[in-house]
């Protein structure tokens, strides 16, 4: 299988702590890849040390060599008082002239594309402060998408948001078809099971990765969680209480 990043024996050690040890990984390209693993287990780590903000053992490899990289937080911080609007925000990174002096033409219209691309066009004159969880999501999703990335990652973007605004977000995905490799990190493993393309089950090490049907039907996800130990043979637990069966991607999506 080729790989959009290739990870060798990675491994990053914070302060006397070793985060992530030997982790081994091919990540396919364009698809979208989500990682899934307990409290602790490193997945912000990982997608971090991916972004290069990290430094690690072992090697990782691109290809592209030279990727462009889209980046959705967990969350944004910033005083909620600050007198800036959507577009505004969203055009601090696409001119170096001060946004208070006014933007040009070309600038609006740029903002106003990445906007309609995740159908937030209402938002624009918005200010950045009065946007609800969801609504900052999917400006988070317009700011990453402005830099036209060969690969989006997205570490928790539901963090305070519901489930229903994490579904909405993956839908968006969905229909967007970007045509980039997507690396997301997430603790919803019903969501993860309906929309992802490979999933990534890590303890610090990975100890599993597949297409999302091959990796439920097993016991990987009981040994991430650390619920293997005392099941009968053949039968494995599941790591989220009350997980309810959801159709494979391929079924989803057909």
């Amino acid at each position: 299988m080729t790989a959009a990043v290739s990870l060798e024996g990675v491994g990053v050690t914070l302060g006397q702590f070793e985060v992530l040890q030997d982790v081994t990984l091919s990540i396919p390209p364009r698809r979208q890849t989500v990682v899934v693993g307990p409290n602790g287990a490193g997945k912000s780590t990982l997608v971090q040390t991916i972004l290069g903000h990290w430094p690690h053992q072992g090697r990782i490899v691109f290809d592209p060599p030279s990727p462009r990289f889209g980046y959705v937080p967990q969350r944004l911080d910033f005083d909620r008082r600050l007198p800036l609007t959507v577009m505004e925000f969203l055009a601090l990174g696409l001119t170096a002239r001060p946004v208070w002096l006014g933007l040009s033409r070309q600038v609006k219209e740029r903002v106003a594309g990445n906007l309609e691309l995740v159908e937030a066009s209402r938002l624009a004159r918005r200010p950045l402060g009065a946007l609800s969880g969801g609504e900052t999501q999917r400006i988070l999703l317009a700011a990453a998408l402005s830099a036209r990335p060969d690969i989006l990652v997205l570490d928790e973007p539901a963090t305070g948001v519901d489930v229903y605004g994490e579904q909405l977000l993956c839908e968006l995905l969905d229909d967007l078809k970007l045509g980039c490799t997507v690396i997301m990190v997430s603790h919803d493993l019903p969501m993860a099971r309906a929309h992802a393309d490979w999933l990534v089950c890590l303890n610090r090490r990975v100890v599993a990765a597949g297409p999302p049907e091959e990796i439920f039907e097993s016991d990987a996800l009981a040994k991430t969680f650390g619920l293997h130990q005392g099941l009968a043979p053949g039968r494995a637990a599941s790591p989220c209480p009350g997980l309810k069966p959801l159709p494979s991607a391929s079924a989803r999506k057909g």
